[in-house]
């Protein structure tokens, strides 16, 4: 019966040999994993957990995960820019205040600009005025008169900015000048328009004296309050000698049409920066024999310098 012993040598053979091929794949399997576990090493002999990414621990950033759920569309989504750790994010800018003119209430050392002048159109509503607020036609200033010739004086320290005949790039206008300025060139009209003399009145104000017959002031020149500035006149379109005062800021975003017919004719600006009646800064008018001695009637008058 030697056959059947042979079967079972083959079959111990066999176990054996099956025993010897699983510990040979156990070793391979462990040899496997030291050599993995010591490629993970990281820098220094750290070892990198299993899923993370190298480099997360040194930079903050998310596993893998988070860079798969960035990709959109084939379009990577782009991550937030990185803030240095101890570096205080710089806070996000505010807008910038647009500045404002003072209250008129606040303004202080206003003189009358013709002290012996008479009141003869004021400030407001009127059938002559070259400017239109409320769909009426509006005076910008007020009309002071005494006599060709007068003094006029500063109603507030301050420094010149135009004095003569070229004074539109200090009035005010809100818009493009060039087409109004060239037409003065082309047609030689400069000396159609008024004599005015434009000054800052250092608070946030400028003053309008228009009408001068003549002036003795420069622009660049530093006045006080009650300094000569010129002669009472009627230059410009003006029907008698008179002085036409405004005031405005130069801050103020308010704004105040101008006559239609105006702007065709003379292709200005259809707008101006609004203006404050005179009336609020100005003291209350002295009586004097000089005031009450009777002049020339002043006619009808320009009710604007804008009026050419």
């Amino acid at each position: 019966m030697p056959r059947p012993l042979r079967d079972r040598e083959r079959g111990s053979r066999a176990g054996v040999t099956r025993r010897r091929l699983a510990s040979i794949g156990i070793a391979a399997t462990i040899a496997a994993a030291v050599i993995v576990g010591i490629a993970s090493l990281g820098p220094g002999g750290s070892i990198t957990p299993v899923g993370e990414v190298q480099g997360a621990a040194a930079t903050g950033a998310p596993p893998s995960v988070a860079s798969i759920s960035g990709q959109v569309a084939g379009r990577a989504r782009p991550s937030p820019a990185p803030i240095a750790r101890g570096l205080t994010p710089l806070p996000t800018p505010k807008a910038t205040p647009h500045p404002t003119p003072a209250p008129v209430q606040t303004l202080t050392g206003y003189q009358w600009p013709l002290p012996n002048g008479r009141l003869t159109l004021p400030f407001g509503p009127t059938p002559w005025g070259s400017r239109i607020v409320d769909g009426e036609r509006f005076h910008d200033g007020l009309d002071l008169a005494t006599f060709c010739g007068d003094r006029v004086v500063a109603a507030h320290a301050g420094t010149v900015l135009a004095a003569g005949r070229r004074y539109d790039a200090q009035m005010g206008w809100v818009g493009d000048l060039k087409p109004y300025l060239a037409r003065l060139d082309e047609k030689g009209l400069y000396g159609t328009l008024p004599i005015v003399v434009v000054i800052d009145d250092g608070n946030g104000y400028r003053s309008i004296y228009a009408h001068f017959g003549k002036v003795v002031v420069k622009p660049g020149q530093v006045v006080r309050a009650g300094k000569l500035l010129g002669y009472e006149g009627a230059t410009g379109r003006a029907s008698g000698c008179h002085l036409h005062y405004g005031l405005f800021s130069p801050l103020e975003t308010a704004t105040i049409a101008i006559d239609p017919q105006v702007v065709k004719r003379m292709k200005v600006p259809g707008l101006e920066i609004a203006r404050v009646d005179p009336l609020l800064v100005l003291p209350a008018q002295r009586k004097s024999p000089e005031a009450a001695r009777p002049g020339p009637s002043p006619g009808r008058r320009s009710a604007g310098i804008g009026v050419r």
